[in-house]
């Protein structure tokens, strides 16, 4: 596998030596002082050229990188596919390599780059021939970091995620397992996503990072928080999907409360305990049913939740209030 230095000297090499190439910056986790290094990080690098029609023009100009396994351009692929693209201001390719190592190179006029290393922090200039570029900061990942919510983004996530969860439910009730984990993964999760997000930017002073898919999350989580949330992800078993979803509705609540106490923001419980009514209501109905209920619960009677093995929620009912408690399975 090349190393860093070989791979650094090739890129600069191949843009120094190319008349069309004007200037290379880098981003992506390489130029980011905090994260971790290891040999899956990829080269995201910018050429700033003059024009990309000649590039374009001769597809194997990119050989020179070293022998590829798989590529990709995407730019290209979007315009084929008719969505709006601007070939003559970026073009990309995605290059991985026999050694292990991984390119992402884009090929930018001087406008584009401007836009491109002015709005993300994660920029260094690795060589400029004509002094192009504006200075630029010490990179950093502060624009990646946590967002703190106003009132409508948490009010938002909360909705879409107690209104989406039901769907789930739908599908595991119909038998139709994969649009109900589909469900689960595309529309409920990134709201659960958001919201531990948000608790772990309450903790940290929203001076941190997610991180992709929220893989650095881990660290600014209270305990055990991250294991929860790994118990949502489900194999295709209905049972296990369910429990997923047993699992996901009580944490997104816990977190939800957290996030609405550090950040004074109100939180709808009467949403809340109205999905939660319903998917225990669609995990008992017998799957021949022909209505789904005269009457959910009684309105102060005392609910139990099942959200994995051998435990539940229990759900008590006051004239304004949901409290939460671990209670056995009725």
């Amino acid at each position: 596998m090349r190393t860093e230095r070989e791979m650094t000297a090739l890129i600069l090499g191949v843009a120094e030596r190319d008349s069309r190439v004007r200037a290379v910056f880098m981003n992506g986790s390489r130029a980011n002082p905090n994260a971790p290094r290891d040999i899956f990080q990829d080269y995201d690098i910018v050429y700033v050229v003059e024009e990309t029609a000649s590039f374009r023009a001769q597809p194997g100009w990119v050989d020179v990188f070293g022998e590829r396994l798989v590529m990709q351009t995407p730019d290209e692929m979007d315009h084929a596919a008719g969505q709006p693209t601007d070939l003559a201001r970026c073009y990309g390719y995605l290059m991985q390599f026999a050694d292990g190592n991984r390119i992402d190179l884009r090929l930018m006029t001087l406008s584009r780059a401007l836009e491109e290393c002015q709005s993300d922090s994660q920029t260094i200039v690795l060589l400029d021939k004509d002094g192009i570029l504006p200075p630029l900061p010490l990179p950093s990942d502060t624009a990646y970091h946590i967002r703190r919510p106003d009132q409508t983004a948490f009010a938002g996530c909360c909705n879409e995620f107690w209104w989406t969860l039901p769907y789930v439910a739908k599908g595991l009730w119909r038998g139709r397992v994969t649009y109900a984990l589909d469900t689960l993964n595309a529309c409920v999760r990134p709201q659960l996503l958001h919201m531990l997000s948000w608790l772990a930017g309450t903790r940290t002073g929203f001076a941190v990072s997610a991180g992709k898919s929220g893989a650095d999350l881990p660290a600014y989580l209270p305990a055990g928080c991250w294991e929860r949330y790994l118990s949502t992800y489900a194999d295709a078993e209905p049972g296990h999907v369910w429990a997923a979803v047993f699992a996901a509705a009580p944490l997104f609540l816990d977190a939800a409360h957290q996030t609405a106490e550090a950040l004074a923001l109100p939180v709808n419980e009467a949403e809340a305990e109205g999905s939660l009514r319903y998917l225990y209501r669609v995990c008992e109905l017998p799957a021949d049913a022909s209505k789904f209920f005269e009457q959910l619960f009684p309105p102060t009677a005392s609910v139990f939740i099942p959200f994995r093995k051998g435990a539940a929620l229990k759900m008590n009912r006051s004239s304004k209030t949901v409290q939460w408690t671990k209670g056995p399975l009725m």
